[in-house]
């Protein structure tokens, strides 16, 4: 079945079940790769994407679901949080394997989108589905709380 789907501002034509989950045509159809699958059960976080700002889990988001609606992969997200977000993630050293980042990563930009100073419950609340398996998440904490200094840097300057 042959529908439209807009991931990171562009409208793609794609060929697939109504059923197909999402994470399947961003990789297959779409071809962009950043999305990882990871359990196929919505438990990792590793297939985070965006869809209307909110963090969704694309392994188990049928496509028929997001037709109408905007998708934002890790690839596409540009605002001002994400780019606070990726630069204190490098600074954090972050990443060892690096399987879940871009979950993590796409999971941390929602928080800071919808939460401008956000506290440690808060941060725990919105990364507690994403599994690190290199158990990461002290400097995860971490990089969300320097990305929110340079977002109250940049507003305080700007």
């Amino acid at each position: 079945m042959s529908m439209t789907i807009n991931v990171n501002g562009i409208d793609h034509t794609v060929n697939a079940t109504p059923d197909t989950p999402l994470l399947w045509v961003i990789r297959d159809h779409i071809e962009l790769t950043g999305t990882k699958f990871g359990c196929g059960q919505a438990l990792c976080g590793a297939c985070t994407v965006q869809m209307e700002g909110q963090a969704i889990r694309s392994c188990v988001t049928p496509v028929s679901a997001v037709q109408g609606k905007k998708i934002t992969t890790i690839e596409g997200i540009q605002s001002d949080a994400a780019k606070a977000v990726k630069k204190a993630w490098e600074e954090e050293q972050v990443v060892q394997c690096g399987y879940c980042q871009s979950g993590q990563i796409v999971a941390a930009i929602t928080l800071l989108e919808n939460n401008t100073n956000p506290n440690d419950d808060d941060i725990d609340t919105a990364m507690s589905d994403n599994i690190c398996r290199c158990n990461t998440y002290v400097r995860i904490r971490s990089a969300i709380k320097s990305a929110v200094q340079d977002l109250t840097n940049q507003k305080r300057s700007g």
